[in-house]
């Protein structure tokens, strides 16, 4: 891999006594592979791995397996992401002690928003958004993954979420760069680089900043990301986020250890990740409250088009008292009582691609349980009978083919060593595959193992 002149030229202003071992590790060294696991869902350590010094729930792993081909990635139990990505959950543990609103802005395709998700305070509402339709498809998919019922997805952009004057509590933004920090990885990242898109780049994420700022409580936190080394889209946004949107740079506590570069040419407290000095790719992250001392906008918006049919679907949560359940044209949904009122105003002006728990849908006089329910951390145990399925016929399932399973006739889960993976219709001599059409695996190879091996932490693996 050649880097660009200018790009090199760059790297020599950046870091005039470091350039050329990070120029050495973009060009020559092969980037590590690291997971996040799902503690929720019961598994521990992988196999074989190490920790990731700054997340707790973050591991090394030796070699890069296949992901597609392990059920348990299918089940939700651990998410594949870059080591320095995951210090969004140091940074959140670290400031947030209670439950609060939380927006993830740039969200797609959900690692910050899932590592989040594991960091914040029991109680805490999070909204995950992304502006480019595909991928926040995709961004739903993970998050349903994840299995978290406290979640709303949505695809919209920055200025709309800024609409919602003093509503959030902490807002994320992991916004669009010029990908500097990818380069080891994507070769595309590399083909792309200009000075003139890293100049585009940094002028939108002023705009994205300053449409959404109004959301933000005063005295709410404001984490800033990019995957990039420039100073344009990093130190100078975060000098722009304090002398005109007025906040205050906060201070992370890191380990020295943990070879984090400070900022450069700045007052802003910054944190740097730079593969020739951490084990993981480029990025930057920096944090400010907003000023003043404020309490959250209160939301007095109810929801019009939802229709309430408590009774359906009731018997499938595990704390169905907690939830309201309506109907929204052909889907029956699950909302925590307690943030009813936000995803009601959410609703009310956004457009929202999930929210809660997505329990069925409804067609004519059938109710068919959706994929949602069957991956969500509020479905109750016994809301469905279990199937469970060895290696091969998990993998067939994961593809959408026909399946023979030993249980009741009916909805049943289908899980491999008690890990769900989904919903089929057992009908006796076969059972109907109800294993979403965009999530399901085309490859027709079937690898002699399971790609990744997840020691368990508890009994339970839902």
């Amino acid at each position: 891999m050649k880097l660009p002149d200018e790009f090199i030229e760059q790297l020599r202003g950046l870091l005039p006594d470091e350039w050329e071992k990070l120029a050495a590790a973009i060009t020559s060294s092969e980037p590590s592979v690291s997971v996040r696991v799902n503690e929720a869902r019961g598994v521990g350590v992988p196999q074989g791995s190490r920790r990731v010094p700054w997340c707790g729930q973050g591991f090394y792993l030796a070699d890069r397996p296949t992901f597609t081909f392990d059920p348990g990635w299918h089940a939700g139990q651990y998410y594949v992401q870059d080591a320095s990505s995951m210090f969004i959950a140091h940074v959140v543990s670290h400031f947030v002690h209670e439950p609060v609103r939380y927006l993830d802005l740039c969200a797609a395709p959900g690692g910050k928003t899932t590592a989040a998700m594991q960091a914040l305070p029991q109680g805490s509402l999070v909204v995950a958004n992304e502006i480019v339709p595909p991928r926040a498809r995709v961004l739903a998919d993970n998050v349903i993954r994840w299995g978290n019922p406290r979640c709303v997805v949505t695809s919209n952009a920055p200025a709309h979420l800024g609409r919602f004057n003093d509503f959030f509590d902490v807002i994320a933004t992991d916004v669009p760069c010029s990908g500097e920090g990818m380069m080891r990885k994507d070769d595309e990242a590399v083909g792309q680089w200009s000075p003139t898109l890293v100049k585009q780049c940094a002028q939108r994420q002023r705009e994205i900043l300053a449409g959404v700022w109004p959301a933000l409580r005063p005295g709410g936190l404001l984490i800033y990301s990019t995957c990039t080394y420039n100073r344009q889209e990093n130190e100078e946004i975060a000098d722009f986020i304090v002398q005109e949107l007025g906040a205050e740079s906060l201070e992370v506590p890191i380990e020295a250890s943990w070879n984090i570069h400070p900022a450069i040419d700045s007052n802003c407290r910054c944190y740097r990740f730079m593969p020739h000095r951490v084990d993981g790719e480029g990025l930057f992250m920096a944090v400010f409250r907003k000023s003043g001392n404020g309490s959250r906008q209160d939301v007095r918006v109810k929801e019009k088009n939802a229709k309430k049919v408590d009774e359906i679907g009731r018997n499938w949560l595990s704390c169905p008292d907690e939830y309201t359940i309506g109907q929204l044209g052909d889907l029956l949904v699950a909302v925590p009582q307690d943030i009813q009122r936000e995803v009601a105003a959410l609703r009310s002006s956004l457009n929202v691609l999930h929210a809660g728990v997505e329990l069925a849908t409804v067609m004519g006089r059938k109710t068919v349980p959706h994929h949602a329910l069957a991956m969500s951390l509020a479905r109750a145990e016994d809301a469905f009978p279990s199937c469970e399925v060895d290696y091969p016929t998990a993998l067939r399932y994961l593809r959408g083919e026909s399946i023979s399973v030993d249980a009741p006739r009916g909805h049943v889960l289908i899980s491999h060593e008690r890990a769900v993976l989904g919903i089929a219709n057992n009908l006796g001599n076969r059972a109907n595959n109800l294993y979403p059409k965009p999530l399901r695996i085309l490859s027709t190879h079937v690898p002699a193992e399971k790609p990744l091996v997840l020691h368990r932490a508890s009994a339970d693996c839902r």
